[in-house]
């Protein structure tokens, strides 16, 4: 077990006005699965990134040893020669072409210049194999699910003759079949030697596979705990993330539930592409005043679906149904007017749909309200600073200006910035889908805590979650949805995952 393929010494990185590492040591075993656990701007993916020459040799101080040399990587193409491979959050697959070609893109088989397809796709069949997919290698990517086109990424790496895998989120976006697919995946690797560097948010994911956790805070590795000298209770490795204990995962609120606010009747919607093909039937939903509603469900449910519908008939075609607001029908026929008559909507993708990461935090918190920060048209500048400021003081959004690109926050104060853009709405009803994907229990508690403020001060708040403790912890009644249809709703006081999944399964 002392057998030693990684060693990262002293690790600093710094970026203007940021230290992200300091001093960070790390030792990877060979054959090991190694998790790196931290609150969201921590600096996991930060030394990654270091290890795996995103950040090249010279830009950060420290010595990383690999193999028992010391290496300098000055790109990623370096580490790949090493059989050091990276797989991002944001998976880097081309969706028009096969999964054949996105594996040996940049690494194709050719002899004098000429492909061999013969032998990329004889190749790729078996690398397929390796991970589990029966898909042909010609399958356009684009065809794919998330979780199988995980796995093509695992094979792009198996194919570049890996010997330390890193993982960075790879489960964020998977339901929990892919999810536990791919942890057996990683468990038959470290069987074949070959190492793992797993980040995840998921602590019950990591309990499962992980032989050593390296907890990271505010750039520091701050615990090393080894999974096999002794149990590591999720508790325990939380208070390495945040510095703090954490009794309670969700804040108490004591309801203050008024009257119905939103009502929706008789919703009904059809795919966008395919008009004979209905993606939501009869949906009957109420929020009341003060109210958090869960909408439960696995995932392809139709949770979104219905979602985007509502506001401002954003996904779909011959919608059909009623919406009111205090008893009054409103108009959501555009996101406009769904905007103007008291909704907002949180995505569940906030780099894609829900944010401009080239803009600054700034222009992002007024971009859904312009008229707020406007006279006779013109962007007044200091109430738009103002505003910005009101909302990163408010939501702690953790930037030393409002100035900053969104792109270079972490995660959770990214989910935090798209909150602020819709709660300067000033929305009666807000809709927040997956609102805690892929960010830290810290940040999750304050997200939660959030949600408990906005139904203090009357506001109605739907909630859609792939974690069904999510939605038992932080709402009060709990819509469970299936095939576009919902099965029925339970007070958060009677429910269970038990009987929430039992719903489902017996539809």
């Amino acid at each position: 077990m002392q057998d030693i393929i990684l060693e990262m010494r002293g690790i600093t990185k710094s970026f203007p006005g940021v230290k992200a590492l300091s001093d960070v040591s790390l030792k990877v075993r060979r054959g090991e699965i190694h998790a790196l656990c931290g609150e969201n701007g921590a600096g996991k993916s930060t030394l990654m990134k270091v290890l795996s020459g995103v950040y090249p040799h010279g830009s950060y101080d420290g010595d990383i040893v690999y193999e028992g040399n010391t290496v300098a990587f000055g790109g990623i193409s370096d580490s790949e020669d090493q059989g050091i491979i990276i797989i991002h959050q944001e998976l880097a697959l081309v969706p028009q072409l096969s999964i054949a070609e996105n594996i040996f893109l940049g690494n194709e088989i050719a002899h004098k210049g000429v492909i061999d397809w013969p032998q990329v796709y004889a190749t790729t069949a078996e690398l397929l194999r390796k991970v589990g997919l029966s898909e042909s290698s010609s399958t356009q990517i684009g065809k794919l699910g998330v979780g199988k086109q995980q796995l093509v990424e695992i094979a792009k790496a198996l194919s570049k003759k890996v010997k330390l895998l890193i993982l960075d989120e790879p489960t964020a976006a998977l339901q929990e079949n892919d999810s536990q697919k791919l942890l057996d995946l990683l468990l038959e690797f470290k069987a074949q030697g070959i190492a793992s560097i797993l980040i995840s948010h998921k602590l019950n994911e990591i309990s499962r596979v992980a032989d050593t956790i390296t907890v990271i805070r505010d750039g520091m590795a701050v615990a090393t705990l080894d999974c096999h000298a002794e149990e590591i209770s999720e508790d325990r490795i939380i208070r390495g993330m945040v510095g703090r204990d954490m009794e309670h995962r969700y804040p108490q609120r004591i309801p203050n539930i008024g009257a119905t606010l939103l009502e929706v009747s008789d919703w009904n919607v059809w795919h966008p592409e395919s008009a004979e093909r209905q993606m939501i039937s009869d949906i009957n939903l109420k929020v009341a005043a003060g109210e958090v509603v869960g909408i439960a469900g696995l995932m392809g449910s139709g949770r979104t679906e219905f979602a985007m519908s509502l506001f401002g008939k954003s996904y779909g075609q011959n919608i059909s149904g009623t919406v009111q607001l205090r008893g009054q029908p409103v108009d959501v026929s555009t996101v406009r007017k769904a905007v103007a008559n008291g909704l907002a909507y949180v995505t569940e993708d906030r780099k894609e749909l829900g944010l401009v990461l080239d803009e600054s935090i700034l222009r992002n918190t007024t971009l859904a309200n312009l008229g707020g920060v406007s006279t006779r048209g013109v962007i007044d500048d200091t109430q738009e600073r103002r505003v910005a400021e009101d909302y990163r003081k408010a939501l702690n959004i953790r930037t030393p200006s409002v100035f900053q690109k969104v792109m270079n926050l972490s995660g959770g104060n990214q989910q935090k910035v798209v909150l602020s853009k819709w709660l300067f709405t000033e929305p009666d009803v807000l809709i927040l889908d997956e609102p805690t994907r892929g960010i830290d229990v810290g940040a999750k508690f304050e997200i939660y805590s959030i949600i408990n403020q906005l139904a203090d001060e009357g506001k109605g708040v739907i909630v859609i979650s792939s974690e069904m403790p999510e939605l038992l912890g932080i709402c009060d009644r709990i819509y469970v949805m299936n095939e576009g249809a919902f099965l029925g709703e339970l007070a958060a006081a009677e429910a269970s995952q038990e009987k929430i999944m039992s719903m489902i399964v017996t539809a």
